[in-house]
């Protein structure tokens, strides 16, 4: 071991300006936090624990209440706007007025006026709204259809959506059917493609239109698509395998030449590559399960 050779009063001379501290590495006793206090990341993560806890505690409190013990109150939504009777509207007394019984329940919403009649009135109330000077609904935005299955008598509700250029005012017309209601397109011809519309898509019937035919689907589709009874499946399946062209003998093996070299999307309708499809026992729009 070596010895200790400093003598007493050997000690290196203190730099002024600088204490022991500094010189020792040792921190001075201000700069420690005293007991309990505990530095930044310390003090976050004790937090995290005490959060801890309190969960813990609140899920225990509420496993150990009894079964029966009453939940609190759920806060009911704000509700928002309800139809109300418009049977005081003065358009509404004024088709009273006029046709009497004819003119059933109505109702007002969101400032629209709703108004139900009979469907044996309703090209006399269109030509009286639309000639009236006081209200001259003079054009038909929109005719449309509503299915209701549960209302045996009369399934079918058409409506007519009707303003009024001049006044600015709209007002929707109901009619309920079971089969047919007369056309309106005496009083408003472009009445034509719209009743031809609901025609096609729900199969109501309008007595006295000039051309009513199918207007979106084949005339040998069968079924009307917009009803609330038609099969939620793909029928394009039979339809398509009926309309397809018959290939010859030729045809096929040509077809099977391009297939060897990959080009019968090139040089195939795309009607024929379908029909290979349905020779094979496959849906080419399956159903959905």
């Amino acid at each position: 071991m070596s010895e200790d050779t400093k003598q007493p009063g050997s000690e290196e001379p203190k730099l002024p300006g600088v204490s022991d501290t500094e010189t020792s590495g040792t921190p001075p006793p201000s700069v420690i936090p005293p007991a309990g206090v505990l530095a930044g990341a310390d003090a976050e993560k004790a937090s995290m624990v005490e959060q801890a806890k309190a969960r813990v505690a609140a899920v225990k409190e509420a496993l150990e209440q009894p079964a029966g013990a009453p939940k609190p109150p759920v806060k009911k939504k704000d509700e928002g706007p309800k139809p109300t009777d418009a049977g005081e509207h003065a358009l509404v007394k004024k088709l009273k007025a006029k046709f009497g019984d004819a003119i059933g329940d109505a109702v007002e919403f969101i400032g629209q006026l709703s108004v139900n009649l009979g469907r044996e009135s309703i090209v006399d109330v269109c030509n009286f709204l639309r000639s009236d000077t006081e209200t001259s609904f003079d054009y038909l935005s929109d005719l449309t259809c509503v299915h209701y299955p549960d209302r045996r008598e009369a399934p079918f509700e058409i409506v007519y959506n009707l303003f009024s250029i001049e006044f600015n005012e709209r007002v929707r017309l109901k009619v309920r059917t079971r089969e047919s209601v007369e056309s309106v397109t005496s009083v408003w011809p472009a009445a034509n493609w719209l009743e031809r519309e609901v025609f096609d898509l729900f199969g109501v019937g309008f007595s006295n239109h000039p051309d009513l035919r199918r207007l979106l689907l084949p005339p040998d589709w069968v079924g009307y698509p917009l009803r609330k009874d038609y099969p939620l499946e793909f029928i394009e399946n039979a339809w398509t395998e009926q309309h397809l062209p018959v290939m010859t003998d030729v045809e096929v093996e040509q077809l099977q030449q391009r297939r060897a070299y990959g080009l019968e999307v090139l040089s195939v309708p795309q009607e024929r590559i379908m029909r290979e499809i349905f020779i094979g026992g496959k849906e080419v729009m399956p159903k959905d399960k």
